[in-house]
């Protein structure tokens, strides 16, 4: 049985060269399910796939798409949790710019009713990114203050309205334009203070922000022509999280002595190429079952207490979510173009 996707000529080449096509109907095998797909996110690691730049991981469909809503069609032999007609929202790692889908149920999450499929299908994927960099990796705690680059970004927007939910005094957006940096400014959960890197010196900026104290969290997604300012802008024991590398991925010359003086904490944070396991894990913030009771312990982030205290992102956040001209404390702003490309009938 076939089904409806946008697929690729020739397997990669520009926007123009997307199109919408006959491809086969998956099958949910043991442990996964079959959605209808009635809405799906436009993520820049999409853009990239389809230029050839970025292979889908292994055993993942080749049709672009990581984030989707839909409803419940089909149920693979055990699966667990969900039944047909269920409206869901999921993550995966590929496949999800077609009629149907299947993943591991482990991978849905329950739409909020009151969203729209537009809405909750920009959730998955952008936000997960987001609570990974913000809470889980830069670990932040009430009064820290938090430096985010691309702030005008999905995963941008996300991470400055995480951290306002996480209760940040400051929070020091970087964009590009000032059109962006007023935009970011205006939104109710937006940005306290903003940076045009482009003409001002972001680390200098912070500086006088914070009083000389720095920033405890940075989101970086730019690398190369930020590190510097990035290492002078992070207070002592800070938390810098790198998700992208768009400046590019070498420092001709760096000087270890802030990170070891500073007590500076750098992680790497990806989400598409972690295992099954892992992504399951962090869409329920569950301890690790792979680790035996020994290791679960030292497993935990250090400010947290037990893994009944870890912040949980279906548990505190989902409730919160609504359209942007809605009253919640996270809301989600779509890009008019990416809708174009969302619904396939």
């Amino acid at each position: 049985m076939s089904m409806r996707a946008i697929l690729i000529k020739g397997g990669k080449g520009s926007a123009d060269d997307l199109y919408i096509g006959e491809t086969e109907k998956p099958t949910p095998k043991a442990g996964q399910v079959l959605v209808q797909i009635k809405a799906f996110g436009l993520n820049r690691m999409d853009i990239i796939q389809r230029e050839g730049g970025y292979p889908p991981p292994a055993g993942a469909s080749e049709i672009l798409g990581v984030e989707f809503s839909g409803i419940v069609a089909g149920l693979g032999e055990g699966a667990q949790k969900w039944k047909e007609g269920d409206e869901v929202m999921g993550l995966a790692g590929g496949g999800a710019y077609a009629e149907y889908i299947v993943l591991p149920g482990t991978h849905l999450m329950a739409k909020p009713k009151h969203l729209s499929w537009v809405d909750a299908a920009a959730i998955p994927e952008n936000w997960l990114t987001a609570f990974q960099a913000v809470v889980l990796v830069g670990e932040i705690m009430a009064g820290d203050d938090v430096l985010v680059h691309a702030g005008a970004s999905g995963v941008g927007i996300a991470a400055i309205q995480l951290a306002h939910a996480y209760k940040a005094k400051d929070v020091i957006a970087t964009a590009s334009s000032k059109d962006k940096l007023d935009w970011l400014l205006s939104l109710p959960s937006g940005a306290t203070h903003a940076v045009n890197y482009k003409t001002q010196d972001f680390a200098a900026e912070v500086k006088k922000i914070t009083n000389g104290k720095g920033v405890d969290v940075v989101v970086d997604f730019v690398g190369t022509t930020h590190w510097h300012k990035n290492l002078d802008s992070l207070a002592v024991d800070g938390r810098m999280t790198m998700l992208a590398l768009l400046s590019g991925n070498e420092v001709p010359k760096v000087d270890l002595r802030p990170i070891l003086f500073k007590r500076l904490r750098i992680q790497g944070s990806t989400l598409r190429s972690r295992s099954a396991q892992y992504q399951a894990e962090l869409i329920e913030s569950v301890p690790p079952p792979h680790l035996p009771p020994c290791l679960r312990q030292a497993a935990i982030p250090r400010r947290a207490d037990s893994w009944a205290t870890l912040p949980r992102f279906q548990k505190e956040l989902l409730q919160k979510f609504t359209g942007s001209d809605g009253n919640g404390e996270l809301r989600l702003y779509i890009h008019k173009v990416s809708i174009v490309l969302l619904v396939l009938s």
